[in-house]
């Protein structure tokens, strides 16, 4: 019998397709000032055909307080799997240097419909990975808000402009998706945004010759309409369960230079608005980073020596773990590089590349409930010099990876259970003329819930699921910088399986909340859904 975890229809006919997923953060509203009156809503006994738009309690991008312009990047519905394409051109009357730049989408379906992935390229640079909710029969309509002032290099110049969301409309999937994605551009200078954006050419990389700097972002999303859907649920044989995987539920993302590993990384367990067998538990409040996928950073910088010998170097995406005969992982790079402003060469050197090997040992216990418990994890540094027109710059970049995860499941799936965690510890030490500058990240992600079905077919999800960084910076002459965020989601909802919509009897309670704090303020935003009503919207700072 077929885990019912795994009935998310997020890309279904999309993925099978061809279609694979396509950072800076989504918002919602700001905290609602009517925040009490909601808390008083009565909420009906169960579903109905309509509820509240789906909501998020992330913080909205912050806006300069002066003139701005806006560009229509899209608007235009999807039916199939046609990509849009059109031509932006930049704002005029703002000049071409901004303070900040702001992606916003706004989307509307009604009707029947699955999850949907999608992306939104300009100049091939991958700007926004997104996915959508199920709608509600009457109809819904949402946004997306994004900061994407570090590719201002990408809005300079007109450029080709990609979008598509994959959908199928039939005559039981009736939702055609209709967006409006936007650019508003704020005059005025950026501190510290790169040079250049970059894609991949056949797989390779060639870099301004004088370049000090480069990053790289991967978004990278486990979906394909199988089992990499919900990686962190595979197991092994000899292990009775609908998705396999030789080596279990541990996942890696690595990124190569010329065959060298250059960076490792988490992947984020993002669970789509079908996800767990339950949309219920997504109509209104979506999961962490489901409608802004963000990508994976690496640090490439010691590398820059190697790359910025003006021949186009191999750069590789991997994902440890995944099945090689499976579909399901997508990894579109951009490549951030900051340049020397005084030098036309910079040359440098790669001096320590230290690497063990990637560890994931699943332990299967057969039993009246099945356990597989799994630990992982990875270590890898790597250092490397630039002579630049300000000297000789050394950076070293440690990451270090772990793991760990209870799976619990009966036979025949009727009951399954997950409780898991995922660190990945960065540390960024930049040393040249002056003190050396440090940047520790810690990110922590968190997943705990069980799916059951009772003799009845009602089918309960228990979810709870998080999202979190603690960033230090120190040295440099400065104070210390910290920043912390917590986006933690909860959500209990049942339905009557294999009946028709209106007999499902579906209740659901849900909720978010997002604190960020540190050097910068304070953020706090709670939300709470009954059945598909906002009841509460409290701002706690």
């Amino acid at each position: 019998m077929r885990s019912r975890i795994f009935m998310s229809m997020l890309t279904g006919v999309a993925l099978l397709a061809g279609l694979l997923l396509g950072a800076g953060s989504a918002s919602a509203a700001p905290p609602s000032p009517h925040a009490s009156s909601r808390a008083s809503v009565t909420p009906p006994a169960e579903f109905g055909t309509d509820w509240h738009d789906p909501v998020t309690a992330a913080p909205p991008v912050a806006r300069p307080h002066a003139r701005s312009c806006e560009v229509t990047l899209a608007e235009t519905q999807f039916r199939d799997f046609t990509p849009y394409r059109g031509t932006y051109t930049p704002p005029s009357g703002c000049g071409d240097h901004w303070s900040k730049v702001v992606l916003s989408l706004h989307g509307k379906v009604h009707g029947r419909q699955f999850d949907r992935l999608g992306y939104l390229h300009v100049g091939g640079v991958e700007i926004l990975r997104t996915s959508t909710p199920e709608p509600s029969p009457d109809g819904i309509e949402w946004s997306v808000e994004k900061d994407v002032t570090r590719y201002s290099e990408t809005f300079r110049q007109s450029r080709d402009v990609e979008m598509l969301i994959g959908n199928v409309v039939d005559d039981t999937y009736t939702g055609v998706i209709d967006v409006k994605a936007t650019l508003t551009f704020y005059p005025g200078p950026a501190a510290h945004v790169p040079d250049r954006v970059l894609t991949l050419q056949d797989g390779t990389l060639t870099t301004p010759r004088n370049t000090e700097r480069i990053t790289a972002e991967v978004y990278a999303t486990g979906s394909g309409g199988g089992c990499e859907e919900f990686w962190y649920l595979t197991v092994p044989d000899p292990a009775p369960y609908s998705c396999k995987a030789a080596g279990g539920p541990y996942r890696e993302v690595q990124i190569t230079v010329d065959g060298r590993l250059a960076g490792i990384a988490a992947p984020f367990p993002t669970v789509w608005t079908g996800g767990w067998s339950n949309p219920f538990l997504w109509y209104v409040i979506p999961g962490p980073r489901a409608f802004d996928v963000k990508p994976i950073t690496y640090d490439l910088t010691p590398f820059a020596g190697i790359l910025n010998d003006g021949r186009p170097h191999r750069i590789g995406v991997s994902v440890v773990g995944a099945p090689a005969d499976q579909p399901g992982w997508s990894t579109p790079v951009n490549v951030l590089v900051w340049q020397d402003a005084k030098g036309a060469r910079v040359t440098g050197k790669l001096t320590s590349l230290r690497a063990g090997s990637p560890v994931g040992s699943p332990v299967y216990t057969p039993g009246p409930e099945n356990l597989l418990r799994t630990e992982g994890g990875h270590r890898l540094t790597v250092q490397g010099y630039v002579d630049t027109s300000h000297g000789r710059v050394t950076t070293t970049v440690g990451r270090t990876l772990a793991n760990t995860s209870d799976h619990r499941w009966t036979d025949g799936e009727n009951s399954d259970r997950l409780d898991a965690t995922w660190t990945d510890d960065e540390t960024v030490t930049v040393r040249g003329h002056g003190p050396a500058r440090t940047t520790h990240t810690r990110r922590t992600y968190t997943m705990d819930g069980s799916t059951t079905i009772g003799t009845d077919g009602r089918l309960r999800t228990v979810l709870t699921l998080g999202d979190r960084a603690a960033v230090l910076e120190t040295g440099g002459g400065r104070r210390a910088v910290r920043s912390r965020f917590d986006d933690t989601y909860t959500g209990d909802a049942a339905y009557t399986t294999n009946v028709p919509r209106e007999q499902r009897h579906a209740v659901a309670t849900t909720s978010e909340r997002y604190r960020l704090d540190g050097t910068a303020g304070c953020y706090d935003r709670r939300l709470t859904t009954v059945q598909g009503v906002v009841t509460e919207d409290r701002d706690g700072c």
